[in-house]
């Protein structure tokens, strides 16, 4: 019944979990290597930002966060990779509700000259200078507790980074302890 409903649950997250894990350094692999490619296909930016969203939405919620969406002046279609954009977005989203213990989560959406441009912003932890400075390096989190406490590899966003640049963009941080980040 009700705990073997329970204990299903847990499973499947925990695989879940798991295969996070496995992408993350298959993929931090395949970058090594320089074998990690990005399609330049038309994309519905839209859509692309929705699917990101209901993957992340019920996390925020689950941890009584507001979870704020603004998009303004989205094209109907630019070039992209669909599936590598999204990865970047779920990591950043996942990243801002995980080191957000109350307030908001929010992804801003637009564009700046020809560039598509997203914001995710959290009223979390924050991050020193020197922290800033680690975000991007491979398997690097804030600090040793970090991995204990909230889990992963420290690969996301070294990925996130590489995926990026590939597709001809730009990603930056500005954050400070205590003030959420950006």
């Amino acid at each position: 019944g009700r705990q073997a409903e329970q204990q299903f649950i847990r499973i499947v997250e925990s695989g879940q979990h798991l295969l996070g894990i496995v992408n993350d350094v298959l993929d931090s692999a395949k970058i090594e290597a320089g074998k990690l490619s990005v399609e330049q296909i038309a994309i519905a930016p839209g859509q692309v930002i929705d699917s990101a969203i209901t993957l992340s939405a019920e996390r925020a919620f689950a941890r009584g966060l507001d979870f704020r969406v603004r998009e303004s002046g989205l094209p109907a279609r630019c070039q992209g990779d669909p599936l590598r954009l999204s990865q970047v977005l779920v990591n950043l989203l996942g990243n801002a509700i995980k080191f957000t213990n109350h307030g908001d989560v929010t992804l801003e959406a637009g564009v700046d000259g020809d560039m598509l441009h997203l914001r995710v912003s959290d009223t979390g932890v924050g991050m020193s200078p020197d922290e800033i400075a680690r975000l991007f390096l491979p398997f690097e989190q804030a600090d040793s507790s970090t991995t204990r406490r909230f889990g992963g590899t420290g690969l996301g966003l070294s990925i996130s980074a590489h995926l990026v640049h590939s597709m001809g963009g730009t990603i930056d941080v500005s954050s400070q302890p205590g003030e959420g980040s950006r």
